[in-house]
């Protein structure tokens, strides 16, 4: 199956991240997509240029990051399914509303025109603030299905919730079939 897998700015899960990346790939063919902070920002997290030089190994092809390559992924019918991890409060916010304004978020735009699924694995500071509106108005529409998430450090950062990427495998292969994982919520 052809798989998106799209990366948005959460650069300190960037490491949690690849080996997952390598891992759905070893099952299915993956379309790499970069947001444009992912694809430009240099972080101390490393730059830009070493994320985009991992992705393009593991995947066997250089990420697609304007609007304009992803734009074609729903007419075309490029995809089976479209991962995005991690995907921030900034986006989270933007798919909620509808905004496509951006590599990852054209990309679900166009992918979901095909009644296919959308893999969330929410990585944001303000999850239990600002974001958690956003997170109940796409675990109420269909198509979108969410990777199971919990608080990373609920002490120091008490709104903050991120994925549990290892479970990205099991929670596409059950979107796929048009079932959520179970629990979403994780302690």
């Amino acid at each position: 199956m052809n798989i998106g897998f799209a990366m948005c700015g959460s650069f300190c899960t960037f490491d949690a991240v690849f080996p997952v990346m390598e891992a759905v790939k070893k099952d299915h063919t993956l379309i790499p997509i970069l947001s444009f902070a992912s694809g430009s920002i240099d972080s101390r997290f490393g730059t830009a240029r070493t994320h985009i030089e991992k992705i393009t190994d593991v995947c066997g092809r250089p990420p697609l990051s304007c609007i304009a390559e992803v734009e074609p992924i729903g007419p075309k019918k490029l995809l089976d399914a479209l991962i995005i991890a991690p995907c921030t409060g900034n986006t989270l916010a933007k798919l909620a509303h509808s905004i496509a304004d951006g590599p990852v978020t054209m990309a679900a735009k166009s992918h979901l025109r095909n009644g296919r699924p959308v893999v969330l694995a929410v990585s944001t500071n303000d999850a239990l603030a600002g974001a958690a509106e956003n997170i109940g108005k796409l675990l109420a529409r269909k198509h979108y299905y969410f990777v199971p998430f919990g608080q990373d450090d609920p002490i120091r950062k008490p709104t903050s919730m991120v994925a549990d990427f290892q479970k990205i495998p099991e929670t596409l292969e059950l979107a796929l079939q048009g079932q959520q994982i179970q629990p979403i919520i994780i302690s």
